[in-house]
């Protein structure tokens, strides 16, 4: 939303004229106390709902910042909280004077406690653990209190680095059970061993991750504690967490196209990304480890030990622009390869389309994970576009009937949503949005052309959030499509806009100060209702998983409220649908089905199991709950065994792309084996049939009383 950002600058920019951030300012104070200043201006001026700085935010504060740091207390003392409460009610002073005491007392010692920890972990595995020993462990770690001694701490860790082996020691002894070969079997003292050296190396790559993290980063975490108070959208991104919000939302980004891992000597290729420069070179594989980088001829600068952030930065690049690799292959030897750095896509961050076949029909469907878009040029690839193509796609396939599936579907772009929901209507409204103080806007499909009129579905669930409840929502609204999914959606009814923090700051020396996504206003739907908290209610509601499991914005911290303004002016589809009797039959299909019924079945058991908070370290015990957890798995298999007998095919231009590129053919193909077991798309297609049938006999009703 262009007009909004550029609203909400010019708002923060009359403000700063008059109470301006310069170095002269902070002549004397470093770049935390300038980026604290600006962030708290701008919640304050631009946030659509701003708070009071005052000591219940202070307490909030100071309990939010701990438990980000420590959620599972086992770095700090009772002492160090006790310690640490002199400034509970001290830091909406602290944050109004850009204060960082507080900050930096915790910080400190946190890094005194982290060092702590790793002796106390080296020493606890270099005992075995007794698994006969009837103990347990609670991991309901938010209700335990922090212990009053470093003999308790040290016990806090033991039960913990037991409960951590007991699975994998489990896992050596069954492997070694059911292997034939005697040569190679172990004893379960040998398997004990095993299990405390993994545990180890895995906690060892755990802080060789923590070390590499920079007090920049930690202070980030402090600046998040203060801004998620606000609402729990908006947030702070530093200068590298921008870069991959950004990446994240166009799908895209300049590169080698190499997914990495840090390891000790260097970075490991764990993904090479289709169609990315290293997948065309097909000189390097997975497994290999990049352990120097050069820039095009230039000397190589060794990366071993080196940040996986920083290696990155020496990796990627613009387009164009030439990357020498030194690369210690998966046989050990070493060799350098030269990668023309290029654009790399990220495919599964797009819109796909397959074909749906029952019978002598043909369906559609559009699986779109994200709303994304480019924020620098809107021309370019973005989620309104990609679904229109792939809507014309499938309608020169053949293609009677539509499902949109937003299954997962967090949001993104609300320009793109407004764009696409244009396709399935001649005009009109398709969200109304206000910003706090002032009246609202109604955003407008202007566009007369509808791109597809035939029958409309849209699967949701309860991950379906922002941009897709809106999208949901005015379809539903115009009675246009049927709604299928959870009883709820997530219920984010806010609009978020990224603020660069340079934009506000006249003169800054102290580099990149990040971004700030903001929540500046509240989005309704066309009938006047907010989906803040309340979701988007599926006009045929069908249990899935996540049904018992708290999930929504009513779940998240410091929620906006729900309201409601007056309906925009709008008139429903007229496109002779039997809205009220697809339903029925549909809910009545859903509700003899056994799927289904195995489906709530399977989300009760999973909210059972994660009611239950205490573990037993018993090995015996530990097998007996394995046991039934097994035969309950068992018992559920039929969830991932089941067959609509539907037959997915992927559209002509895509086939032709396989081709050249089989690892394409491979996810198509990985894709369209779990649509075949997927209910709700078989339900879809159900739906699909009824809507074309009522169109046909409505429409011949009205041409004969024509």
């Amino acid at each position: 939303m262009k007009r909004n950002l550029a609203y909400v600058l010019t708002v923060l920019m009359v403000a700063v004229a008059s109470c301006s951030f310069t170095n002269k300012t902070f002549e004397n104070d470093d770049k935390d106390k300038l980026l604290l200043d600006i962030i708290t201006y701008v919640l304050e001026k631009g946030h659509y709902a701003p708070k009071d700085i005052n000591d219940d935010f202070s307490v909030r504060v100071f309990e939010d910042f701990i438990d980000i740091l420590d959620p599972t207390k086992r770095y700090f003392l009772e002492s160090d909280i006790e310690e640490f409460e002199q400034y509970k009610f001290q830091l909406d002073d602290q944050i109004k004077n850009t204060d960082i005491t507080f900050f930096n007392v915790v910080y400190t010692r946190l890094v005194e406690r982290m060092g702590n920890v790793k002796g106390i972990y080296k020493e606890i595995l270099q005992t075995p653990f007794d698994y006969s020993k009837d103990e347990s462990i609670s991991i309901a770690y938010d209700e335990a209190s922090f212990v009053s001694s470093k003999k308790e701490l040290k016990e806090r860790w033991r039960k913990q680095l037991k409960y951590a082996t007991l699975g994998t020691y489990d896992s050596k002894l069954t492997r070694n059970k059911n292997n034939e070969d005697a040569d190679k079997s172990i004893t379960p003292e040998e398997a004990e061993i095993a299990a405390r050296k993994t545990t180890e190396t895995t906690l060892d790559d755990f802080f060789s991750f923590i070390d590499d993290l920079e007090r920049k980063d930690w202070f980030a975490q402090y600046i998040n504690s203060i801004v998620d108070e606000f609402d729990p959208h908006t947030f702070y991104f530093a200068p590298e967490e921008k870069e991959k919000f950004d990446t994240s939302m166009s799908g895209k980004f300049e590169g080698i196209g190499a997914r990495l891992q840090k390891k000790p000597e260097g970075a490991k290729i764990v993904e090479i990304i289709s169609g990315g420069p290293v997948w065309r070179d097909q000189r390097i594989e997975v497994g290999d480890e990049i352990i120097k980088v050069g820039q095009d001829g230039a000397d190589p600068i060794d990366i071993a030990g080196m940040r996986l952030d920083d290696a990155i930065k020496l990796i990627k690049g613009a387009k164009g622009t030439v990357v020498d690799l030194t690369i210690r292959k998966v046989d050990g030897s070493n060799t350098v390869i030269s990668i023309t750095r290029d654009v790399v896509e990220l495919e599964e961050s797009y819109a796909k389309s397959a074909n749906i076949i029952k019978e002598e029909q043909r369906f559609g469907i559009i699986n779109l994970p994200k709303f994304y878009v480019d924020f620098e040029d809107y021309s370019n690839r973005n989620a309104a576009s990609d679904v229109a193509k792939e809507v014309q796609r499938l309608k020169e396939e053949g293609a009677e009937g539509l499902i949109i599936d937003l299954r997962d579907n967090g949001g993104g772009s609300l320009k793109t949503v407004v764009e696409m929901a244009g396709l399935f209507i001649k005009d009109g409204p398709i969200v109304q949005v206000r910003s706090s103080g002032e009246g609202k806007d109604v955003y407008d499909d202007k566009d007369e052309r509808i791109q597809w009129d035939g029958p409309l579905v849209i699967l949701v669930n309860e991950l379906s959030a922002s941009a897709s409840e809106i999208l949901a929502a005015a379809m539903q609204d115009y009675k246009r499509a049927i709604v299928i999914g959870s009883k709820q959606t997530f219920g984010k009814g806010t609009v978020q806009n990224v603020i660069p923090l340079d934009n506000i700051v006249r003169s800054n020396e102290h580099g990149n100060l990040g971004a700030i996504k903001l929540t500046t206003q509240k989005f309704y739907r066309i009938n006047g209702g907010s989906t803040q908290l309340e979701g988007v209610k599926s006009d045929v509601v069908v249990p899935d998983k996540y049904s018992y499991i708290d999930l929504g914005e009513r779940d998240q911290s410091n929620p906006l409220k729900w309201d409601k303004i007056t309906p925009a002016d709008y008139t429903p589809w007229n496109g002779y649908i039997d809205y009220d009797k697809t339903v029925e039959s549909s809910t009545k299909r859903m509700a003899a089905h056994p799927q289904i019924k195995l489906i709530e079945e399977n989300a009760k058991w999973l909210k059972a199991e994660q009611a239950e908070t205490d573990i037993s370290l018993n090995y015996d015990v530990y097998k007996t709950e394995e046991a039934k957890d097994k035969e309950q798995s068992e018992y559920f298999k039929n969830l991932s065994e089941y067959d609509s007998h539907l037959t997915f095919k992927s559209l002509k231009y895509e086939e032709e792309l396989f081709t050249k590129d089989s690892i394409l053919r491979e996810k198509r193909n990985r894709w369209h084996k779990q649509l075949a077991k997927d209910v709700y798309v078989e339900e879809a297609v159900n739906v699909l049939q009824d809507l074309k049938l009522n169109n046909i006999k409505q429409a011949k009703l009205a041409s004969v009383k024509g």
